[in-house]
């Protein structure tokens, strides 16, 4: 596989500093939530970020796509896309926590070959190209638990299990960890890579909350599924852990598979 990290960690670094000064900003202050027709809540910072990076983007490359959770698609058969969530954890960023990111992705005929989680209020950078990740230049890599009884599991949002998953499955794996929270969107993934959880577990995904988080956990030697095993590129859910673990969570999740 090519290495693109040399040829466009600059640029991306460059997208997450000017994102992260318009989030920076709104980080805080009481921001006015609308909700949009998911539900799902939004603010000014989620719109202003998503349209810097949607400009600097076509300005810089403007032959490429772009895919933004907040404004769609531009130039859908691009060879090359950019997948974007400006925060990536809205509910954690409006309530004042820092378990929230931008997550930036860039990919090759679907592929995704640079992924981006940065935590702009803590200035946390994280780069993975499928084959190393880093954090602020330093390499980080998964822990290399091999037990359940030893693991740090996490998920977004405990709800989302019972509505889109097994709940009784997913409970059963719960007892059997040693610690479980709720530390979830791209944040889950972050402790995941730099080494801080073991397992993170998301029942429902879309493209733009997926594509950056998969060449950073695989960057940072970890395994990256579907909630079944399948391509996590393709799956509307993922379960991301060490190698020694996915396989297990895998069976405790799926029993009857």
């Amino acid at each position: 596989m090519m290495n693109y990290k040399n040829e466009f960690e600059p640029f991306l670094r460059l997208l997450a500093d000017e994102s992260g000064k318009i989030i920076r900003k709104y980080f805080r202050t009481g921001v006015l939530t609308e909700t949009k027709q998911d539900d799902s809540p939004v603010t000014i910072a989620d719109r202003s970020a998503e349209e810097k990076l949607r400009e600097m983007i076509m300005r810089e490359f403007p032959e490429h796509g772009i895919l933004g959770e907040e404004f769609g698609i531009h130039n859908g058969g691009a060879e090359w896309q950019w997948i974007l969530d400006p925060i990536d954890g809205t509910k954690s960023f409006i309530c004042g926590t820092v378990t929230f990111g931008t997550l930036i992705a860039l990919t090759k005929n679907g592929k995704p070959v640079l992924g981006v989680i940065n935590q702009p209020v803590l200035n946390e950078f994280l780069i993975g190209d499928n084959q190393t990740a880093k954090l602020n230049g330093i390499s980080v890599r998964v822990r290399e638990t091999k037990m359940l009884e030893d693991s740090v599991l996490l998920t977004t949002d405990h709800l989302n299990i019972a509505k889109y998953r097994n709940l009784q499955s997913f409970e059963n794996l719960m007892r059997q960890v040693k610690i479980y929270r709720n530390w979830g969107d791209c944040y889950g993934y972050y402790l995941l890579a730099t080494g801080y959880a073991d397992i993170m577990i998301d029942p429902i995904m879309h493209l733009w909350d997926t594509m950056a988080v998969i060449p950073v956990i695989r960057g940072a030697g970890g395994v990256i599924t579907d909630y079944y095993g399948g391509s996590a590129e393709t799956g509307d859910s993922v379960i991301a852990a060490s190698s020694g673990l996915h396989q297990k969570v895998l069976k405790v999740l799926n029993p009857d598979i």
